[in-house]
């Protein structure tokens, strides 16, 4: 019989957490070890104000995600948005809109049953978050933010199929992060392109998630209170020599829940976002400290290249 270790072996798994802290040799398809990316970012005056910060604090932006859904916007500010990334060159990424704490049942409401998160119940919900993906999609949008492993098997085959533009982005959200190398290799084979890791995983695991995976890691430099709170900046240098590809994703700790957004909440919604970009010019500003050789993915303008 053979042991644990060789089994893993076989599959191309790390056998053990990577404490030797191994730099990846991964990269981005430009070349690039790192992405920056702002999360909840809530429509296209959110996504102005984002623009805005970032120039003054010289902020590279290559994505901006999305929590309110798909289905909380109007065709009007999916196309905007559409057009605000086409012309910055940042990737717009929108999450599917049903979800399992937003609807009827009550285990997602539960103490114990919050691990349902951004599931889809029912057939009838699975319709619903597979026609947002593809309303969207119509509309330009080429990056979706998925939390359902059931939902992003279909999307990648209708991809393979081409029932969805080839280039769709199957970002898995944070709640459906992979925690370990085996998770994360499942989530890539499904068709993920873009992973989220815990935002507690320690950097040992995390290279060790590397080592089985081709995917881009998404990963919280700081996280919301309600993922853990997690403050991580000095940690960046690492996290970019062992992790890469990935995307530092700077969320805000101490600031009020916002999803589902709106006009009732847009100043607080733009307050937060302009403090991400400056949650991110600080964190960028230690990686050029301690890593100044750490490569950034350049950020596109419409028309041109990475």
């Amino acid at each position: 019989m053979r042991t644990t270790p060789a089994v893993l072996a076989a599959l191309n798994l790390p056998g053990r957490d990577a404490h030797d802290l191994p730099t990846s040799s991964k990269r981005f398809g430009d070349g690039g070890q790192y992405r920056v990316e702002i999360p909840s970012v809530e429509g296209p005056r959110a996504l102005e104000a984002v623009l805005e910060a970032a120039v003054p604090l010289q902020v590279p932006i290559h994505r901006i995600s999305q929590g309110s859904g798909i289905m909380l916007q109007t065709d009007e500010e999916i196309e905007r948005m559409v057009a605000l990334g086409r012309g910055r060159g940042v990737e717009v990424c929108l999450f599917v809109g049903p979800r399992a704490n937003w609807d009827t049942g009550v285990q997602a409401a539960s103490g114990s049953g919050r691990v349902l998160g951004a599931a889809l119940r029912g057939a009838d919900q699975l319709v619903y978050g597979i026609e947002d993906v593809r309303h969207a999609c119509r509309l330009g949008i080429r990056s979706v933010l998925v939390g359902d492993v059931g939902q992003l098997m279909v999307l990648a085959k209708m991809k393979a199929a081409g029932d969805l533009p080839a280039d769709l982005v199957l970002k898995i959200s944070v709640t459906l992060a992979a925690a370990n190398p085996a998770t994360a290799r499942v989530l890539e084979d499904l068709g993920a392109t873009s992973i989220n890791l815990p935002v507690d995983l320690s950097l040992p695991q995390i290279a060790a998630v590397r080592q089985a995976i081709d995917a881009a890691i998404d990963f919280y430099v700081e996280s919301p209170d309600d993922f853990g709170g997690c403050v991580r900046h000095y940690e960046i240098p690492e996290l970019v020599r062992v992790g890469a590809p990935i995307y530092l994703k700077f969320g805000l700790r101490n600031a009020p829940g916002i999803y589902p957004s709106g006009e009732h909440i847009q100043a607080t919604v733009l307050a937060l976002c302009r403090e991400r970009v400056r949650r991110a010019a600080i964190g960028l500003g230690i990686l050029r400290r301690y890593s100044p050789e750490a490569v950034a993915s350049p950020v596109a303008v419409e028309g041109g290249r990475r």
